[in-house]
């Protein structure tokens, strides 16, 4: 059975103007968490992580969990007559790591998207960081650290899932905003380089990269 959402109301007096954001403000979202949490919120979604050279994006779980946190910030579903109403812009796969190498398994997930962000401010827009946390590992001992407010980790077991905006943890969250938009340009770098790739071909990408590369 798949978990609610939920995000709490803001612990400061006057509330965060992006906890909770209004409708009409252009925003990118980023939410992030543990697998575990994740798949709470999701049972059901496959993921295709056998082998990191060969990545989906976004993985399924992508749309799935912005659609959430869509209508826990805002009220309502995404609508499809809208132009820009969610736009999945970016991803973060959290690899399991063995004497330094990736296994082909994950323990963190993360997906960035877009609201109402126009074109011409696509590179760095304002953000929202928003965190889940998950409680069951260590009965809501990370939650009650990192966070401005106490939690009871029995309101959530079974029924929930926190996700907290960053106004509400102790971080700051400075670097947020560039941390976000610089990895979807990079996103955008990577995906505009294996769609030149494709259009070139591989008998004539052998000839570019040999006689091309520069030495």
């Amino acid at each position: 059975m798949a978990l609610e959402l939920y995000i709490p109301p803001c612990i400061r007096t006057p509330a965060h103007p992006f906890h909770l954001p209004p409708w009409k403000k252009p925003l990118r979202i980023c939410i992030e968490g543990p697998l575990v949490s994740v798949q709470k919120l999701l049972p059901d979604v496959q993921w295709h992580v056998s082998d990191s050279r060969f990545l989906v994006f976004p993985q399924p779980a992508g749309p799935e969990l912005a659609k959430l946190t869509y209508r826990a910030l805002y009220g309502r579903e995404v609508s499809s007559q809208i132009t820009g109403d969610m736009v999945v812009r970016d991803e973060y796969l959290g690899w399991v790591m063995k004497d330094r190498r990736p296994l082909p398994c994950i323990d963190y997930y993360g997906v960035t998207f877009d609201h109402h962000v126009p074109v011409e401010d696509d590179e760095d827009p304002e953000v929202l960081q928003i965190n889940i946390i998950e409680m069951d590992d260590d009965a809501g001992e990370y939650a009650n650290d990192c966070l401005l407010f106490t939690v009871n980790p029995a309101d959530y077991t079974g029924k929930k899932v926190l996700a907290v905006p960053r106004c509400c943890g102790k971080r700051k969250g400075k670097t947020d905003r560039f941390r976000i938009n610089s990895s979807v340009v990079d996103r955008e770098g990577r995906m505009h380089q294996s769609k030149f790739k494709e259009r070139l071909g591989p008998t004539y990408m052998l000839k570019y990269d040999k006689d091309d590369v520069r030495s």
